[in-house]
């Protein structure tokens, strides 16, 4: 994200992370909520695994936060991302924008910025509705680790394709 962009290019091409407005910032959430499900770090290899299972606060119908300003509040590990996180944070799913843009990426066909339809998402099997099991709320402790699924934290091929 140099000075030799075109200036018709949008934000996320031409915007540093860090330089970005807070509805820039916001707007990159493409709303799939795969950072949302609760995932689990292996102690022997440091493997980030994730689940199946959504946070307490999130609602899989509509893939958002029921309390999106008060999450860190309500779920003290609710990680406000930063530009510094997305650059660092192992978990984030490949397909998110935050980490998208900070790799140099451009935003995939799919992605709400870039189709102009919230449902994109959807359509290409990047967002979570549908997939999501329960809520942490609703998952005894010791049966969280016989929902770790693969999925997550890989680009499904339908969003892939264009």
């Amino acid at each position: 994200m140099t000075g030799d962009r075109d200036p018709d290019d949008p934000f996320w091409r031409s915007t540093p992370l860090e330089a970005m407005s807070r509805e820039q910032w916001e707007s990159l959430c493409d709303g799939c909520g795969r950072c949302c499900l609760v995932k689990l770090q292996d102690e022997d290899t440091g493997a980030i695994l994730a689940t199946d299972i959504g946070c307490r606060l999130f609602d899989s119908q509509t893939c958002r936060c029921k309390d999106y300003p008060n999450r860190s509040i309500k779920v003290p590990d609710c990680v406000t991302l930063t530009p510094h996180d997305v650059r660092t944070l192992p978990w984030l799913p490949p397909t998110c924008a935050y980490r998208l843009v900070a790799e140099g990426r451009d935003l995939p066909w799919w992605h709400p910025l870039v189709s102009g339809d919230a449902e994109t998402v959807v359509a290409a099997g990047v967002a979570v509705r549908g997939r999501v099991f329960a809520s942490e709320d609703d998952v005894p402790d010791d049966d969280v680790p016989d929902r770790i699924v693969n999925w997550p934290l890989r680009w499904p091929k339908k969003a892939r394709a264009r």
